[in-house]
């Protein structure tokens, strides 16, 4: 019998159809995986045609060339001797499945259809896919001619089956099968199979990672076995950032756990195992065992192959090991960084331009790119040849290596604080401080004349000058005045960004990185096209607690003290005169709300699945030891009118990062109608007719 087995997870930075660069980075993951000395390698979901390519499925030539990579891959000497375990869709019988390719020395083993796909959030796989429902049931599947010339096989086994090798039996689940109620590595377990894969697409949220890991090590910990969980990483042109953590499990423990945020394209994670274990624990476990004997079978594919070496015995074996999480603030420092990092070398532009106000959001996204910085730096240090490649070319110096992450912030960073009549100097000083302490070549503008110039034409032709409300006006003349100031700096970032290289001499453009984050976009908080219309915003799906935590995370280990005043400053748009020289307004007065209520609404909206009355509810018991019921139904009706009036304003929100579950963002997380009755006049009578109950059971 078999005992030590070498297996290889693999996390790929792959890019939707960019089946060159696929192509590229699964050969080097193979090699990887067989210098280590692994007989089985395993990759991330559709890792051929990169997971992100939505609509593009729909398309004969993504098919075509998911399987001219395949046709590369089986007749390169590169995958000889090693189970290679990869990811295409997959046309049989005229339906279109996301399937698991399994070959060995030029012969396929086993094409393997997803049975239960992702559908919620971020995910449409329903869309493009069919799950594959004919449980542990095989069909022959007619392979097309440029595979049939390579592998000399004319049909091949289809469908819901697992492979057993002269020493051991492995099954396969694929992402969304591991978070069913009944995954298939249950039964599959209960049936002799020992070795679980799990090939995924699964995308990063803050503190999502406990439960990932506590899924793949409770998989084996009740049935035994091993789990290798394959991802990818990477942004792979959306918004949303995979965050790789591969990780082999055996018995319930982690054995070896992959890195959640790197700039490495290609991460291969080797365990070698002992299959006695995994027999000696099911061996005791009663219940499991009189379950197994009663299970239906799986189909098996035999294949004439060992996964354990010839010299087992003097191979040594992995031990278990304490899975390393992040907190969230350095979740935050990494992950957008890298999602940055991606979008900027393959957009092939010069760099970043910020609109740095001296403000918590934009300062946050300053910070991030300073963090990105720092990982190109340290990746460079530690001989990632890529990135350095990456980085001279973007930069446009062939000898440029990039040290210090302030000296590379000044060649791909451009932060500009755009001055207003209404702007404090305590923002200004603020700004350029920040500005001197991450390195970013820093401009200082005043939009003063662009806006009397927009205010002056209106006023020639309508023969009337709208005032702020400090000086009389109506709150609609000031609130139009406002939004002048805001879309102003919207036109002149996006000038900036185009021709700012250009002013100095350098080739390339910049891309406008927006800051407004997911608080303020959920209540509106923000001028439809103005600052927080941008490139992309690496902050958008963040909230403002959160942000807070970051800020501080930075000025103790990035020591940017220039962040102490702007943390202690009260959040303020600066649109509005200032009284006696200082700001007189503030981003919570405004809203009506503060940013802590905000992401408690935020959660029961999305999360919690909650409509007024059901919020209402939830928050009389939440807040009863702070808010009286009659004062929860104002807060609740004020959230919901002003979430409903400014709905709209996500319809051309700036691709975010995707980072927090209760995100507003509508482009396909929330989806929502963007225009509404706004006095929600049914919810809203809902509402007060519970206050009077209450008031009356309560004797007021």
């Amino acid at each position: 019998m078999g005992r030590a087995v070498t297996v290889a997870a693999c996390a790929l930075n792959q890019w939707a159809l960019d089946f060159e660069g696929n192509l590229e980075r699964i050969f080097r993951s193979i090699d990887i995986a067989k210098s280590k000395g692994a007989r089985y390698r395993l990759g991330p979901e559709l890792e051929i045609c990169g997971y992100g390519c939505s609509d593009h499925y729909y398309e004969s030539d993504t098919l075509l060339h998911s399987f001219q990579v395949l046709e590369k891959l089986l007749e390169s000497p590169v995958t000889q001797d090693i189970i290679c375990d990869v990811g295409m869709p997959v046309l049989h019988r005229n339906v279109r499945y996301n399937c698991r390719v399994i070959f060995l020395n030029k012969k396929i083993l086993l094409i393997r259809p997803k049975t239960a796909l992702a559908n919620t959030g971020n995910y449409r796989e329903l869309r493009w896919f069919t799950p594959w429902s004919k449980a542990r049931h095989v069909e022959e599947y007619f392979l097309p001619r440029i595979i049939q010339e390579v592998t000399g096989q004319e049909t091949v086994p289809f469908g819901d089956a697992v492979l057993a090798t002269k020493d051991t039996c492995l099954g396969t689940e694929m992402c969304e099968e591991l978070w069913t109620p009944n995954s298939p590595h249950i039964e599959m377990g209960l049936d002799g199979v020992e070795i679980f894969t799990n090939s995924s697409g699964s995308h990063h949220v803050l503190r999502k990672a406990h439960t990932r890991v506590d899924l793949v090590n409770s998989a084996t910990a009740k049935n035994g076995g091993i789990y290798i969980f394959a991802n990818q990483k990477g942004c792979d042109g959306d918004r949303l950032y995979y965050d790789g953590c591969a990780m082999i499990s055996m018995n319930g423990e982690t054995i070896a756990q992959g890195s959640q945020f790197s700039l490495d394209d290609v991460e291969v994670l080797v365990a070698t195992l002992d299959l006695e274990d995994v027999r000696s624990y099911r061996a005791e476990i009663s219940s499991r065992n009189l379950a197994a004997s009663k299970v239906n079978p799986y189909p098996r594919v035999k294949v004439n192959f060992t996964l354990s070496c010839p010299d087992e015995v003097a191979v040594p074996t992995c031990v278990p090991i304490q899975w390393r999480y992040h907190s969230p603030e350095e979740e935050i420092s990494l992950g957008p960084a890298c999602w940055l990092w991606d979008y900027l070398r393959r957009s092939k532009q010069a760099g970043f331009l910020l609109p740095l106000s001296g403000g918590i959001d934009s300062s946050a996204t300053a910070c991030i790119v300073y963090s990105m910085c720092h990982q190109v730096c340290l990746a460079v240090k530690n001989g990632n040849a890529e990135v350095l490649s990456d980085a001279r070319r973007i930069v446009h110096d062939e000898t440029y290596v990039p040290e210090d992450p302030r000296e590379l912030c000044k060649r791909v960073f451009t932060t500009c604080y755009m001055a207003s009549e209404n702007s404090s100097q305590d923002t200004c000083n603020r700004a350029k401080l920040l500005a001197e302490q991450i390195g970013s070549y820093h401009i200082n503008l005043n939009i003063d004349a662009a806006v009397k110039a927009i205010v002056g034409i209106f006023s020639i032709v309508t023969g009337r000058t709208p005032r702020f409300s400090v000086y009389g006006g109506s709150s609609r003349e000031s609130l139009a005045l406002q939004n002048v100031q805001a879309r102003v700096r919207m036109v002149l970032a996006y000038l900036f960004a185009q021709l700012t290289l250009w002013a100095r001499g350098l080739p390339g453009g910049l891309l406008v990185l927006g800051s407004a984050n997911v608080d303020e976009s959920l209540r509106g908080y923000l001028t439809k096209y103005d600052c927080s219309s941008a490139d992309i915003n690496p902050i958008g799906g963040i909230s403002k607690t959160d942000l807070k935590n970051f800020i501080q995370y930075c000025i103790e280990n990035f020591q940017l003290t220039a962040l102490r005043s702007i943390m202690s400053a009260p959040p303020t748009a600066e649109l509005e005169p200032l009284v006696d020289g200082q700001v007189a307004q503030t981003d919570e007065a405004d809203m009506g709300m503060t940013y802590a209520e905000l992401s408690v609404y935020g959660k029961l909206r999305k999360i919690a699945k909650a409509g007024p009355y059901s919020m209402f509810c939830k928050l009389i018991n939440m807040w009863k030891e702070i808010c009286a019921p009659r004062e929860v139904a104002s807060k609740v009706k004020h959230f919901f009118r002003m979430y409903s009036v400014n709905r709209h304003k996500m319809t051309t929100l700036t691709p975010s990062y995707h980072a927090e579950n209760y995100s507003p963002d509508d482009n396909r997380f929330d989806l929502r109608p963007f225009l509404y009755n706004t006095t929600w006049s049914w919810q809203f009578r809902c509402i007060d007719q519970q206050v009077n109950a209450l008031d009356f059971l309560h004797g007021l």
